[in-house]
């Protein structure tokens, strides 16, 4: 029977938009599947349709459907202001019984913008410019759902628009249209993405032959550190020993300018390394930014459900096989 493990998740830091984890007592396996579930696999809702009644902007139709497609569409249960995992609440459409398009499969929105219309409640510097139709004009007629409009207050802060940019529009210029969102996977279409970046760095071991570098004298342990590209060495002025900086785990590179520089301080060739650092086999480091459609932290318990959900159908798959 394969040795049982038990992974561990130890937050390091945590936002709405971003949370940065280290994962344990697991190998790489585990790491990238999940990983790839984050990527192609977690479930959120984007524009899927658009049905155009009047467009007179610059752009055409086909355009402006993938601009409207690449907004993140946010799900905040009635209960909560998180960004959460819209799987409970809907439906996929290719699975729901209805006709066409129901609540339980799809979320409307409309816009309807016209230059002149809009263009009177402006102030009067503003009037002479082009009007920027943003996510903001999206109406949805399902509350709990709603264009993520920023990633996070800074970014609304520094922002020139009210939202994510569609189209800009002059005088006698005009955008009606009709969206339909729906839950997908990114393995279907990138719109459904939930992150900006996810990925994971190798934990780094970092072990210090103490009979070697006893050895050196206090300016060859300086070029020790100073030929790592990464700076992960620090020297400590009182005792004269090598240490690791605080933040070696998000900086390492694990180059191969130590591993040439010791070859040529050693006396023998066989001789051990004064320092080596190598990568972790169990335990990596985590970074996950949303795009805004869900929380950081349930894009991650969204994996793991996901994951979960996986083994049991392959469980009884096999269970099924057996005689």
């Amino acid at each position: 029977m394969p040795h049982q493990r038990f992974p561990k998740i130890e937050i390091i830091s945590i936002a709405p938009h971003e949370i940065k984890f280290i994962l344990s007592e697991t190998d790489v396996s585990m790491a990238n599947t999940i990983r790839r579930i984050m990527i192609a696999e977690v479930p959120t809702l984007a524009i899927d349709l658009a049905d155009f009644h009047e467009n007179t902007t610059v752009l055409n139709d086909e355009y402006i459907a993938h601009r409207l497609g690449l907004i993140p569409i946010r799900y905040q249960a009635p209960d909560s202001l998180r960004g959460g995992d819209c799987h409970p609440t809907f439906l996929p459409n290719r699975e729901c019984t209805c006709q066409e398009r129901c609540p339980r499969c799809s979320v409307e929105f409309d816009l309807d913008v016209d230059f002149d219309r809009e263009n009177v409640t402006r102030t009067e510097s503003e009037r002479v410019l082009p009007l920027t139709i943003t996510s903001t004009y999206l109406r949805s007629n399902n509350e709990c759902v709603a264009p993520a409009h920023f990633l996070n207050e800074e970014e609304q802060e520094e922002a020139h628009d009210e939202g994510i940019s569609i189209v800009k529009i002059g005088p006698g210029q005009k955008l009606k249209l009709t969206a339909v969102a729906r839950m997908g996977i990114s393995r279907e279409h990138a719109k459904w993405c939930p992150v900006a970046v996810a990925t994971y760095r190798f934990w780094p071991e970092v072990n210090f032959n103490t009979e070697q570098l006893a050895t050196l004298s206090i300016d060859q342990k300086q070029e020790l550190i100073d030929v790592c590209p990464d700076r992960i060495l620090e020297l400590d002025e009182v005792t004269g020993e090598m240490t690791t900086v605080e933040n070696a785990y998000e900086v390492a590179t694990f180059t191969d300018d130590l591993k040439d520089l010791q070859n040529s301080m050693k006396k023998r060739p066989e001789d051990d390394d004064f320092v080596s650092i190598t990568q972790s086999e169990d335990r990596f480091i985590f970074l996950v930014e949303s795009t805004g459609a869900m929380d950081a932290e349930d894009i991650v318990m969204s994996s793991l459900r996901v994951l979960k959900d996986k083994l049991q159908y392959l469980a009884r798959d096999v269970a099924n096989l057996e005689p």
